[in-house]
């Protein structure tokens, strides 16, 4: 096995895997193996059990790396065996047994809260619908990304991977922090994720952090920050 740590990317809720667009090149350069799993977004303990199983297929040590909600996602998938640390951006960051809801629920809400928009769909097996949750596509670049080129966030609004609703009330069922060094950065001018609330939960994890004066998708509005912090995990993790 490789001493070397893959970095897998994990993105969060009405994004996916091209959120990482401008932190992979960089990565890559390095000679550093990527992976970025397109992850589903139909529940915490389902996203986080298909990036689990993305982790156990990879030879050596991984670096779990989560934005937003993909926060949450790592905290549960990384329990697994071979990861060796976990790298939180803008990030949920959850206790066992606590949800997403509960904790965001302990902050003053967001401008993202009145932004939501709730649709119906259909749920094999079940005569209930399931409901996607969105970002209103108006609102999309102010909120989500106001410090990244207008040219991109319509894009990004009009291509939104939507979160199920039930994501919100999962509770996390493991919380890998406890057992891996974590590093975490807040950006400041978050108007998606309060940043008190990230703040809050990477104390609690015991994260080495870094605060940077960026909108809610940091990646796009200071990947030069996302791959230091990166690089300085992958240099600080056991082997």
């Amino acid at each position: 096995m490789s001493d070397t740590p893959t970095v897998v990317l994990v993105h969060g809720a009405f994004a996916d895997a091209s959120s990482y667009a401008r932190v992979v090149p960089e990565l890559l350069a390095d000679g550093t193996r990527v992976v970025v799993p397109a992850v589903p977004n139909r529940g915490l303990a389902g996203d986080a059990a298909y990036v689990a199983s993305i982790v156990r297929q990879i030879e050596g040590p991984v670096l779990l790396v989560g934005h937003s909600y993909g926060g949450a996602v790592i905290t549960v998938a990384g329990r697994e065996d071979n990861v060796v640390g976990l790298v939180y951006l803008a990030a949920y960051v959850l206790d066992e047994g606590e949800s997403l809801g509960e904790l965001q629920g302990r902050f003053p809400d967001s401008p993202l809260a009145e932004a939501l928009v709730y649709t119906p769909f259909p749920v094999a097996g079940s005569d209930e619908p399931g409901i996607d949750v969105s970002v209103d596509v108006a609102r999309f670049p102010e909120i989500f990304a106001a410090d990244v080129d207008t040219a991109l966030t319509r894009v990004l609004a009009v291509s939104q991977r939507p979160l199920a609703g039930v994501a919100f009330g999962e509770p996390a069922g493991a919380a890998a922090w406890k057992n891996h060094p974590a590093w975490g950065i807040v950006a400041s001018a978050d108007t998606a994720i309060n940043p008190e609330v990230q703040r809050f939960g990477y104390e609690r994890a015991q994260a080495k952090v870094t605060e940077v004066d960026s909108s809610h998708l940091v990646m796009h509005a200071n990947p030069a920050v996302v791959v230091r912090v990166i690089r300085e995990a992958l240099a600080s993790v056991p082997r």
